[in-house]
């Protein structure tokens, strides 16, 4: 599929997406939540692919919220619709098997502040910017912010951030452990690359594993997540994978993982 609000960049084992509406500084109306979501989903079946790393075109904006002229004159069942499909495209990438990483190039408010907390991980460049603003347009965050931030940083930082409204910079980003790194803007794909490589180097059902326990496990008991993880590291003596990776380091040397 051609896609009008997408660059796809496909690599060996990556792709590079850029969101692509500079001029609306990539703010996410109703075509780029279609288009994402074809995209996640055609690119799950791709098993060569194991991360995405998730960027802006242009240099203010990774995603800087919904566009608010197409959403000013929504009802409240277009707005429900708008919100439900939205956070269906994020449950697909919190539920994807791939690594999402979110390489924040500059301002990331509302609906892009929450496409980047559905990424795995997210690194920002040193002028990012994140925020809510979406009490100061009489709403409230529709993408799962409310639920999302919380988890990240507690109840009430994300009070202090949803209710006021104000954004924050990298750097308070970087403290709140919302980003995991802060580079220089002309380093950031430079940095998201090197994660990805750190990331491929290791078993394809391991890491797939890994980030199912930890997504799901939020969502449980301790104890249910403690029962997860068990479930989940137990399952993987039965694969390829694991018997490849133990036994290459026994022989000290890199292991040739095929995701069986």
């Amino acid at each position: 599929m051609d896609y009008k609000t997408l660059i796809v960049e496909e690599n060996i084992d990556y792709i590079l997406l850029k969101i692509n509406r500079p001029d609306k500084l990539n703010a996410i109306n109703l075509e780029v939540v279609r288009e994402f979501r074809d995209f996640i989903s055609t690119t799950e079946k791709k098993e060569n692919i194991r991360a995405i790393i998730l960027t802006g075109s242009g240099e203010k904006a990774f995603v800087a919220g919904a566009d608010i002229k197409e959403m000013a004159n929504f009802n409240v069942l277009e707005a429900i619709e708008f919100a439900k499909s939205g956070i269906n495209i994020l449950k697909m990438m919190e539920s994807s098997s791939k690594v999402f990483i979110a390489a924040v190039n500059g301002y990331a408010f509302g609906g892009g502040f929450e496409m980047a907390l559905a990424c795995d991980i997210i690194i920002a460049s040193k002028n990012a910017k994140f925020g809510f603003p979406e009490v100061s347009l009489g709403i409230i965050p529709g993408f799962g912010g409310t639920q999302n931030l919380p988890r990240v940083v507690g109840q009430y930082i994300a009070k202090e951030l949803i209710l006021s409204g104000k954004p924050i910079e990298a750097d308070r980003a970087l403290q709140l452990g919302i980003v995991s790194k802060v580079v220089e803007k002309d380093k950031l794909l430079d940095e998201a690359l090197a994660m990805v490589k750190n990331i491929t180097k290791n078993g394809p059902l391991s890491v797939a594993a890994a980030k199912d326990s930890i997504v799901n496990g939020l969502n449980m008991s301790k104890s249910e997540g403690f029962n997860y993880e068990s479930l989940a590291f137990s399952r993987l003596f039965s694969t390829n994978d694991q018997k490849e990776g133990m036994k290459a380091f026994l022989e000290k040397r890199k292991a040739n993982f095929t995701a069986k």
